[in-house]
């Protein structure tokens, strides 16, 4: 047996030693979750047909949305766990791909510290046989989450500023438009009904449609929504605020003491997002660990601590992470806890042969 044969014959036994069902996702899919969940940007990576009703399919893209949208239609609340290796598919800059992934999908667990802990050591074991020493990054979703729900700002705001987390430049060009938003009184605003009537008056006089496109009620509803926003002004004290947290990176004990200095001097309960954190690092061992206050996945159903390993050159060999909105966004009725991970198993071949 060649070197390469043996360990993909081991990461074979890891994937099934963790006491999961083995995952088999149809390799045909229905483009719409991921187009709502993860939006355009995923889905240009996507490799799409449609049918001859014009419904959009895609190759199998990832494991984990079809493996939890499938817990939730055999119907949710018991504990359950998954695991996987096989093919997935995605457009990359050389064009249409094929490539294998690894991962666990743990749902519903009695104990989201021991799942979280389950996944992180599945990842540096399925690592481990390729023998990659990984730097891992941590992100703490949550963490930005209370401090966002405490910053000083109207409620408007802090939607956007979430939507806009793990998007580094996309919140920087918010942050940037905030900072140069004058504080300045506002005009009094008409009134919606009144709103419509204008538009409803301009829209007959320049002869367009009033039910093809968007309606007045809709053009007025955006208008208000985009007054509102502009008269609701975030107090400079929290945009440096923000600025600091975000610009906070390192090891992970010292990123984790700036952040709870950062706290203190804003009066901010930041101690229990905190402490969790700190709870998995025993269970990371030696590897180099660094907390990443502005790191996130793009996609917001993410919700607790996330994670990136990567080999030396920087190359993202498993991420993951708490995705507990996930159940939800898919159509789960109460709040389910869960964790997991997925493994680039080709980017790991290639380690070897680097």
């Amino acid at each position: 047996m060649t070197n390469a044969a043996f360990r993909r014959t081991q990461l074979e036994d890891l994937v099934e030693a963790q006491g999961a069902c083995r995952a088999t996702p149809p390799l045909l899919l229905s483009a719409d979750p991921y187009f709502d969940l993860a939006g355009e940007e995923f889905g240009r990576r996507m490799l799409l047909t449609t049918d001859s009703n014009g419904a959009e399919y895609c190759l199998r893209p990832d494991f984990t949305l079809p493996i939890v949208k499938s817990y939730i239609d055999d119907g949710v609340g018991e504990p359950a766990a998954f695991s996987y290796l096989g093919p997935i598919f995605r457009q990359r800059e050389t064009g249409p791909a094929e490539f294998d992934q690894a991962g666990i999908e743990l749902l519903a667990q009695h104990d989201g510290d021991v799942a979280l802990d389950q996944v992180l050591t599945f990842a540096r074991a399925a690592l481990s046989i390729f023998g990659v020493a990984p730097d891992i990054r941590l992100g703490g979703v949550g963490l930005f989450e209370a401090l966002l729900v405490q910053a000083d700002m109207p409620d408007a705001w802090r939607p956007r500023i979430r939507n806009r987390f793990g998007h580094t430049e996309a919140l920087d060009r918010l942050l940037t438009r905030l900072e140069a938003a004058p504080n300045v009184a506002r005009e009094q605003q008409p009134s919606r009904e009144e709103l419509v009537q204008s538009v409803t008056e301009q829209m007959v006089a320049a002869g367009l449609s009033l039910s093809e496109g968007r309606s007045p009620e809709e053009i007025a509803e955006r208008y208000l929504e985009q007054q509102a926003l502009d008269a609701a002004h975030v107090p400079a004290k929290t945009l440096k605020l923000l600025r600091s947290y975000l610009a906070i990176s390192g090891p992970v004990l010292q990123a984790l003491t700036q952040v709870e200095k950062l706290a203190a001097e804003h009066r901010l309960m930041l101690g229990a997002p905190i402490r969790a954190i700190r709870r998995h690092l025993n269970g990371l061992g030696e590897a180099r660990v660094s907390f990443d206050a502005s790191f996130s996945p793009r996609l917001d159903y993410y919700t607790g601590i996330v994670f990136e390993m990567t080999s030396p050159s920087g190359d993202v060999l498993a991420s993951g992470g708490q995705y507990d909105r996930l159940l939800e966004r898919l159509g789960a009725t109460a709040p389910i806890a869960a964790s997991g991970c997925s493994v680039w198993v080709d980017r790991l071949e290639a380690e070897v042969r680097a």
